[in-house]
Parts: structure tokens; sequence; C-alpha cells
């Protein structure tokens, strides 16, 4: 029998994640930002990047928002030429939030760009080895190992239990998550 494909174990994944009660898709939101812990991750006076919400994922908006309240500095992806690499841009309270393809928005080009220390990264599956999925396209692979050349980053994986795959293939430019954040609890890998 031959191994799932990453197609495959993202598909699967995917589906089960899009399967989700709303409700409790809420309630997993509100646990996320409840449970991360700042003792072991401290955020006051980093730039921690976060995500707007597309499709099914995890909203991690009420997360952001208690970072931001501990002292973060908040900061989006973005893609400036819409081919490029992702970079990102600070998040300010009111600023303007311009479409960045993918069906997400994020600061406009009058934001200043910040290089996150602290990544809160999607996904759409993990592995108990903290190994993930993403969409297919590589942007956040590209981005860490762009920042983990200035100096290693923290990615902090967030998802719904469901995402939760065996194993996932591994491939040389594949960059791990250091954490992984689900409504069932918190991992360190």
């Amino acid at each position: 029998m031959t191994a799932p494909t990453k197609a495959d174990l993202r598909a699967a994944a995917l589906a089960r994640r899009d399967a989700l009660d709303p409700a409790a898709r809420i309630e997993a939101a509100l646990v996320l930002a409840e449970t991360f812990p700042l003792d072991l991750i401290p955020v006051a006076g980093r730039v921690v990047s976060g995500f707007l919400p597309i499709q099914s994922e995890i909203d991690v908006r009420p997360l952001m928002d208690r970072l931001r309240l501990a002292g973060a500095r908040l900061a989006l992806p973005a893609f400036p030429d819409r081919k490029g690499p992702m970079i990102f841009r600070e998040l300010v309270r009111g600023a303007e939030l311009v479409p960045m393809g993918f069906g997400t928005y994020g600061p406009g080009p009058e934001a200043a760009e910040v290089f996150p220390e602290v990544l809160i990264t999607p996904l759409a599956a993990f592995d108990a080895r903290g190994n993930r999925i993403g969409y297919g396209k590589g942007h956040y692979d590209r981005a860490l190992a762009a920042l983990d050349e200035k100096g290693r980053r923290i990615a902090v994986g967030v998802a719904f239990a469901c995402q939760e795959v065996d194993a996932v293939p591994h491939e040389p430019h594949d960059r791990g998550l250091d954490f992984l954040l689900t409504e069932t609890g918190f991992r360190t890998f």
C-alpha cells in the first residue's frame, strides 16, 4: 500500500475541518486565546504575526487581540506584487486592510514592513512530530527560512485537533513547527 501524499492528507484534513459545527468553531477560537502560554512564549515588545482566517480556518483574531493586550506588536502577511515572496506588515488598529489574494486581507503598502519573531502559522494538516502541511504554495516555508536567516523564529501552528494526521511526508525545505495550539491543548516539539 502506498503512503498518502501531501495532497491526499491535505484534502482529508480540510474535509474534516470543513465539517465542523459553527458553534464548535467559535468555542475553539476562544479556547486558543485563553490557553496561549504567555509564560512560555513571551510576546511583550515582540512582533507577532497572525493571519485573517479564510475558508474554514480557525479564527485567530481573539488570540491576536490577547497578544496585543499582552504587549505584542501585531503583523499580517502581505504579498506586495501577488507573485513574489510573502512579507509581513504591521497591523495597527483602524488601518485600512486591502485584498491580498487567496481570499484574505492585509495592511496596505503604507504599513511598515516588519520581521516577526513569533509567527502564528495557519496549516491544513499537522502530525505529532511538528510537521505541517500548508496549502501547497510554500509561502510560510519560504518566509520562515528567510526570517530564520536573521535568527531562529518561533513558529506556532494553530489548527483544529481534527486536522491531525498520522505522518506528514517531510521534505528538506519544510520548516517544522516549534509549538502547536488546538482547542484540545498546547504541544511543544
